[in-house]
């Protein structure tokens, strides 16, 4: 039974932590990567899709992506949904493929998307925290219920207070690792 409140808690801990990973990838740095253009979607023949399933995503150097539409008729609409989305780019279309230059990032900027980066890992701090409290209260229940003993409910408690604190350090790492990421010229 400690176990599985355990690998529970575990579960759900690991899971704020890839919700964690995927939010700082949507963090835009000043280098290109297709990541970026992960949460954009647009108008397919009546169906909101993601951009990654209607052209082909590339890297040409650390400054420019370029996508190739599969469809030549989507390009005008996959240049709307970059301009429209809040990452700041203006594509250019030269025949059919569309770049998109990555503009150098202002001192300003830096600091607001650290500001962002900060919140992503306070929520991912309150989810991870979350989980422990709701493993506490399992742990808490099953020796109210006679199923545990006081001593292995104790020891569950530490057990899952350990977890925590792991996870937590494993939040405040990626989080400074972004930041360093962020401020790097």
């Amino acid at each position: 039974m400690l176990d599985d409140v355990k690998s529970e808690a575990r579960e759900r801990m690991e899971k704020s932590l890839e919700a964690l990973g995927h939010n700082f990838n949507k963090i835009r740095t000043g280098r290109a990567h297709p990541s970026l253009l992960d949460g954009l979607r647009v108008e397919y023949y009546g169906a909101d899709t993601p951009i990654n399933q209607v052209a082909n995503i590339n890297v040409e150097d650390a400054r420019t992506l370029s996508l190739t539409a599969w469809d030549k008729s989507m390009i005008p609409d996959i240049e709307r949904a970059i301009m429209k989305s809040d990452l700041g780019l203006n594509p250019a279309t030269a025949g059919e493929v569309i770049r998109i230059p990555m503009p150098m990032l202002t001192e300003e900027t830096r600091k607001g998307y650290i500001r962002q980066a900060r919140a992503e890992a306070e929520a991912a701090r309150v989810s991870v925290r979350n989980a422990r409290r709701d493993a506490m209260a399992m742990l808490k229940e099953l020796e109210k219920e006679k199923d545990i003993s006081e001593d292995d409910e104790r020891r569950g408690q530490d057990d899952v207070q350990k977890l925590t604190d792991g996870f937590i350090a494993q939040v405040d790492k990626l989080l400074s690792a972004k930041e360093a990421d962020l401020m790097e010229i």
